[in-house]
């Protein structure tokens, strides 16, 4: 029993990822997606979008809903956050004010481009149900009469993006979450939710159950068919999901990422949404369709996903960490955004251990991004227009890192030392010594964004660069050096 109930956690919350690292990973087959997957992990910096009505409020997007005593759960906004119900409705009501007319999708894909990002993940539909596109199935939608920005030219949010960002020449990811908390085939209205989970029991009300399925379903290939090419379906709520028994209602502890202050607990109940046959449905119309099933093991989660953390070593399988720039995953009034050396930092971490960084930036209610995003991304753009040949299309290299500097190769077998500097380190030391590689006799060392060849030499135990005067006083970028060692030929 222990065992199994091992197997649901790590199988259905995706706030537990850190526990399962080493889990077997269950490699894909079809021979388009295995092609495109290895695509993925060469571009490396992607974009995540949280938004919703929930902007409005500057609150923690779809999770005030849940009546679950965890602090991401808190009701803090509203007239009556006191009483579940009448909050409900009134979060529910928000649609009604929703109209971010200052929305301008171009000037976000520009800017991702320009931070050499290459692919997005758009918020389709978060867990409190409300689609960020026009779906025939619901009228809590973007694009219904009930929201003002329904009269708006582009009205239908979703569509707008993939198709700026598709212009820019960046990949289109569609996040959508598997529970939808205001659909009555999910949350029936007749009983009070007590979790995250569905309300009834699947296995005693399956005509009920299966029309959620197909509700699912539907929505899924709305985007599947309607909105341009898909390169990945990014499904989040990992504990919508097919169990191992018919059906387990007790409560279960589980740590929180092994931290010390608490636990968790859940009960786990079979949630079949017919992952395998929806996503063969998906890629009849999308072929090659990466799917990221999060949280739930099995061979549709193409990739996993660490979430708001950089595991810390490599990870024998595709992986992206997503992580927040700046406030939350969902719009934050104020919101401090990470520095540019920290963000830059943070993306040579995760590419040294063969991962993908996924970074979100929440949009306001009136449709805008944050000055700090902006500035944060304008400073990953002048870095990578330097230094993007050490990310893209890289391998790690063993032993990754070395004190301050990572290590990747590129495909002809080139290395890059990426060096990062410290807060203060504005001018580069006139000598770097790299213990634990070793380039072979006759290997030119030069630092990206110059054309001079370095001198170095060999150690007993690796080499030695040195820096001229003029490199060291004037670097060609701030934050982090890249010296790239070419293979001999």
């Amino acid at each position: 029993m222990k065992n199994l109930v091992l197997a649901l956690l790590i199988s259905t919350f995706s706030f537990s990822q850190a526990i399962y690292e080493d889990e077997r990973y269950v490699p894909e087959t079809d021979p388009l997606v295995l092609e495109k997957l290895d695509e993925w992990q060469g571009l490396k910096f992607g974009l995540l979008m949280h938004w919703g009505t929930y902007s409005q409020w500057g609150i923690v997007e779809s999770w005030s809903l849940s009546p679950e005593e965890y602090g991401w759960c808190e009701r803090k906004k509203g007239s009556n956050p006191d009483n579940y119900f009448l909050y409900k409705k009134e979060y529910e009501g928000l649609q009604k004010t929703f109209n971010p007319v200052k929305f301008d999708p171009d000037k976000w894909a520009n800017a991702a481009k320009n931070a050499g990002m290459k692919y997005v993940v758009f918020t389709t539909k978060h867990h409190d149900g409300f689609s960020m596109f026009d779906s025939k199935y619901t009228d809590y939608k973007i694009t219904s009469p009930n929201t003002p920005f329904s009269s708006h030219p582009k009205a239908n949010i979703a569509k707008e993006i993939f198709n700026s960002f598709r212009n820019e020449g960046l990949w289109a990811g569609a996040y959508f979450s598997k529970p939808d908390w205001n659909v009555k085939s999910y949350w029936d209205p007749y009983f009070p939710p007590k979790d995250r989970n569905v309300n009834y029991s699947p296995v005693e009300n399956p005509e009920k159950w299966n029309e959620y399925v197909e509700f699912t379903h539907n929505q899924i290939m709305e985007l599947m068919t309607d909105y341009g090419k898909m390169d990945i379906l990014w499904l989040d709520g990992g504990w919508v999901a097919k169990t191992p028994k018919a059906e387990i209602t007790e409560w279960y502890k589980h740590t929180i990422d092994n931290a010390e202050e608490g636990y968790l607990k859940h009960r786990i109940i079979n949630q079949d949404i017919k992952m395998d046959e929806l996503v063969v449905k998906a890629r009849q119309k999308q072929p090659g369709l990466i799917v990221v099933d999060r949280a739930v093991h099995g061979k549709n989660q193409n990739y996993l996903t660490p979430e708001n953390r950089v595991p810390e070593k490599t990870l024998p399988y595709p992986w992206e960490s997503c992580i927040i720039s700046g406030g939350g995953w969902s719009y934050t009034p104020n919101a401090k955004y990470m520095s540019g050396r920290e963000g830059i930092h943070m993306l040579v971490d995760v590419v040294a251990k063969g991962g993908n960084l996924l970074l979100n930036i929440a949009p306001s209610p009136e449709g805008e991004w944050q000055k700090g995003a902006y500035n944060l991304l304008k400073e990953y753009g002048d870095w990578m227009k330097i230094n993007s040949s050490a990310i893209y299309n890289t391998k790690p290299l063993a032993p990754y890192k070395e004190k301050n500097i990572c290590f990747t190769q590129d495909k002809e077998g080139n290395v890059f030392a990426l060096y990062l500097a410290n807060e203060k380190e504005t001018k580069m030391p006139s000598e770097i010594v790299v213990n634990s590689i070793s380039p072979k006799k006759g290997s030119k060392i030069k630092l990206l964004g110059s054309s001079v060849n370095l001198k170095w030499k060999p150690l007993k135990s690796g080499f030695k660069v040195s820096i001229p005067k003029a490199l060291q006083n004037k670097p060609p970028c701030d934050n982090a050096w890249v010296f790239k060692i070419s293979k001999k030929k």
